[in-house]
């Protein structure tokens, strides 16, 4: 039975979920049972705990493996072009002197354009399932991608002007708690993995459930309370406040365009790799 905080469905059955390289190096210390076929040996396990289907890695010192793939290829496009999408992005806001929150928003893209390079490592099976190198980057990606929807929260909070933007009471709260949860974020991942504490590092029971509360809600709840947040405070904003109604036509889309890539990923790579 599947209980909150159970991470084990998602690194079955959900292609290429990065934070099951955490779990690895748990399952490394505490449980070297619960692997399975690829996942038993590091040389050749994949993203994810004994996964229904996983990207072979993509560099190899087995001389029994087969020649090297090409990992997550897909995905390592997909954050290419849209890092530098992103970029653009920024360019972009510099250039509008006179739009509200400018310093905000462009703090928001330079967090995501730190994520994609950190997601194309963390799920295209560059570095070996359980290794420390790829223990840190997981972690530094978890706690880029918690910071980022405080950003993103933070920017709906800075459009309602509630203090002004681009001043220091708006970007002192802004930095401190970015750091923060980045920090946050991080901690909880190398905890996890690492085993710093018996808390939060120590292997849940029984073992193969993979769970762990506290990075779900940091890594799960947090980001959709945020988004959820977000586009209560845009459509409250955009609708009552501003009286406008093309701009919603964006944030429907964009919502809608979220969830329907969340779906993808966690049902549909379900069923195509069954």
């Amino acid at each position: 039975m599947t209980r909150f905080g159970d991470f084990a469905p998602l690194c079955t059955s959900t292609p290429s979920y990065p934070w099951c390289n955490l779990f690895y190096r748990q399952l490394q210390r505490t449980s070297v049972t619960t692997f399975l076929n690829a996942s038993a040996d590091p040389k050749t396990a994949g993203v994810g705990i004994n996964p229904t289907c996983f990207i072979p890695p993509t560099f190899t010192t087995d001389p029994d493996a087969a020649t090297p793939h090409l990992g997550n290829i897909a995905n390592i496009l997909a954050c290419g072009l849209s890092f530098i999408f992103t970029l653009l992005l920024i360019w972009l806001a510099h250039r509008r002197k006179a739009a509200v929150g400018r310093i905000e928003i462009r703090t928001l893209l330079g967090i995501y354009a730190v994520t994609l390079p950190l997601n194309a490592i963390t799920t295209g099976a560059f570095l070996q399932q359980g290794s420390t190198a790829l223990v840190v980057l997981t972690a530094l990606h978890a706690g880029f991608v918690a910071a980022f929807f405080w950003a993103l929260l933070a920017n709906a909070l800075v459009a309602t002007q509630v203090v002004e933007d681009g001043t220091w009471s708006s970007l002192v709260p802004y930095y401190i708690f970015s750091a923060l949860i980045f920090a946050l974020g991080t901690y909880l991942s190398l905890d996890t993995a690492l085993g710093v504490t018996d808390a939060i590092g120590s292997s849940a029971n029984p073992p193969d459930s993979l769970r762990s509360i506290s990075l779900f809600v940091v890594l799960t709840i947090w980001p959709l309370l945020c988004v959820v947040l977000y586009v209560a405070l845009m459509t409250y904003i955009v609708l009552a406040v501003l009286h406008e109604h093309r701009p919603m036509v964006f944030y429907a889309l964009s919502a809608l365009l979220f969830v329907l890539s969340q779906l993808a990923w966690f049902l549909l790579g379900r069923v195509l790799c069954t």
